[in-house]
């Protein structure tokens, strides 16, 4: 009996995402098409096959479907990889290392990308909404490191790895972007944070000198 009802419960989660997928999926293809404003949810609804009131048991809006696009669980998925990290090694590298796995195992498409970010970047809300996601996943990596290091007299370092961190991951997808996607996005996120460990690295050393002199 527990065994039929897992099978049901495994059916449904997986009509769920085909279903969400097919929504977004529709609802980019209409985005390109119309363009962002012209689209309507009764048209993406139409498409996709559902009811106006199916379409808002899946998204609450047009601004979430490219927002699922452009981030499609990240923050979570984020969280997730941090937490398999070890912590015999720094905060920061336990960020890294994360990320590095997280964009390794997951390929960006470079052309799908660009073409949600012209989407969104013509869409005032839309720009804003694209900025609290990249708080989102600076929450996730803050949650992550104090459920590894939970001392209290920690947490505010670790809000500034976690903020480091995402910064990291944001001046490799800048880098990413205007290569074209050249390389996978993992190698930006690699250099990004080689860049970060020199200036840390740096700060030390001059900080260590100036004790030195004195």
């Amino acid at each position: 009996m527990k065994s039929s009802s897992r099978k049901e419960e495994g059916l449904r989660e997986r009509k769920r995402r085909e279903t969400l997928h097919r929504i977004a999926e529709q609802g980019l293809k209409l985005f390109l098409t119309r363009g962002y404003d012209a689209t309507t949810l009764d048209a993406i609804a139409e498409a996709a096959g559902i009811s106006r009131r199916t379409f808002f048991y899946y998204f609450k809006s047009k601004e979430e479907i490219l927002l699922a696009w452009q981030d499609g669980g990240f923050s979570e998925t984020l969280r997730a990889a941090v937490l398999e990290q070890t912590t015999k090694q720094s905060p920061l590298d336990a960020a890294r290392n994360g990320l590095l796995e997280l964009t390794a195992r997951f390929p960006v498409d470079y052309k799908q990308t660009k073409v949600i970010e012209r989407l969104m970047s013509a869409n005032e809300s839309l720009r804003i909404r694209q900025q609290a996601k990249y708080v989102e996943k600076e929450a996730a990596v803050f949650a992550a490191l104090s459920e590894m290091w939970p001392q209290p007299h920690r947490q505010a370092a670790l809000r500034v790895v976690a903020m480091m961190s995402v910064g990291a991951l944001r001046l490799a997808m800048d880098s990413w972007n205007r290569d074209q996607g050249k390389r996978p996005l993992a190698v930006y996120v690699k250099e990004a944070f080689a860049c970060l460990n020199r200036e840390i690295g740096a700060g030390a050393s001059r900080k260590a000198a100036g004790r030195s002199g004195e």
